[in-house]
């Protein structure tokens, strides 16, 4: 498809030729006459002002030699990356991963540079700000998925993130699994494949399962339903990593079928993990069935959580409808009646 996404008075294919001409001669000079000659001369003084403003940032964060200077540089850079996203991205993506190389031992800056990455990459649709031109016009939905793909040409980039990750302290970990998570919703496949390959990357997104922060444990779920999605081989890893002993942690922890939205993801994912895959089914029906149909997961739910226990209970009918479906083989159908009275404690608690 070779039709253009407007923005403004951007466009992908604009946006595509700007990269791809500035990685080719690197220099700030074509920033301003390619921009001059996208934006012509402008009506009114918002869009240039932009421009110029990112180019300014980007020049202070490439060429200080002050820590503190080029730390201030990617704090503005943040602040603008929504209103100005297609400016930022299509002209700083290689800065902010120098960055993240470079001085990645100033948790500071390298929280800007990340939360930066994760505002040029989301696929939110950000609303223009009142003194633009245009305001109140909502930008292309694919341009998150456009910064995503320029960002992944570089497999070394997801690794980068991935290390990232490493970092204990929270303004490093956080943004870092935000943006993951965001390459994994917008290019899957590609992501999937380089996690695949990568070094213990699976045990090291596993293991943030036992963060004591609650926020970084819930994400953590959601990143690893996104990162098993459709990808047996990830699902056979991750199931063989604890993850269902884990996930049954949790849901013990929050208070089992009358936990909240917590309980919901983690059921969620095992539905993910269990969906076209008769082996985790298998180690499922061998290793945790009974944790799954005790009496103790069904509670006697209370009024204000009568909808949130439904839903639950629904995801537990979901994981057992998996074990016994159709298009499972006969052979493992009868394995799982063959279990049939473990159910019994399940259903009489309905």
């Amino acid at each position: 498809m070779n039709k253009k996404k407007k923005y403004g008075c951007w466009h992908f294919s604009d946006c595509r030729v700007i990269s791809e001409r500035l990685s080719q001669k690197g220099s700030m000079e074509i920033f301003r006459s390619v921009t001059q000659s996208v934006l012509g001369t402008p009506h009114s003084g918002t869009q240039s002002s932009g421009a110029e403003t990112v180019e300014r940032l980007l020049d202070r964060v490439q060429s200080s030699t002050l820590l503190e200077d080029r730390r201030d540089g990617c704090r503005a850079l943040k602040a603008l990356s929504r209103k100005y996203r297609l400016l930022v991205g299509a002209h700083g993506m290689d800065t902010l991963i120098q960055v993240l190389e470079s001085d990645r031992s100033d948790h500071e800056i390298v929280n800007y540079a990340l939360e930066t990455l994760v505002n040029i990459t989301s696929d939110e649709m950000f609303i223009k700000d009142d003194d633009d031109e245009n305001a109140g016009e909502q930008e292309s939905t694919n341009i998150g998925e456009q910064f995503t793909e320029i960002f992944i040409k570089r497999v070394e980039n997801i690794g980068l993130v991935m290390s990232l990750m490493d970092e204990f302290d929270f303004k490093v970990r956080f943004p870092a699994m935000k943006l993951l998570n965001n390459l994994l919703r917008n290019r899957p496949k590609e992501v999937q494949e380089v996690i695949l390959v990568t070094p213990s990357g699976v045990s090291k997104l596993m293991d943030m399962l036992s963060d004591s922060r609650e926020i970084i444990r819930n994400d953590t779920l959601l990143l690893l339903t996104e990162l098993t999605k459709g990808n047996t081989n990830l699902q056979k890893i991750v199931a063989f990593e604890n993850a269902f002993d884990h996930l049954f942690g949790i849901v013990k922890a929050e208070d089992l079928s009358d936990g909240g939205v917590v309980v919901g993801d983690c059921l969620g994912l095992m539905l993910t993990l269990l969906k076209n895959n008769p082996s985790n089914q298998t180690f499922f029906k061998e290793e945790c069935l009974n944790s799954l149909t005790s009496p103790w997961m069904v509670k006697q739910a209370t009024v204000a959580g009568q909808r949130r226990k439904v839903a639950n209970v629904h995801y537990m009918l979901k994981l057992l409808r998996i074990l016994v479906s159709p298009q499972n083989s006969a052979q493992a159908v009868a394995s799982c009646q063959e279990s049939n009275e473990k159910l019994w404690p399940f259903r009489t608690s309905l």
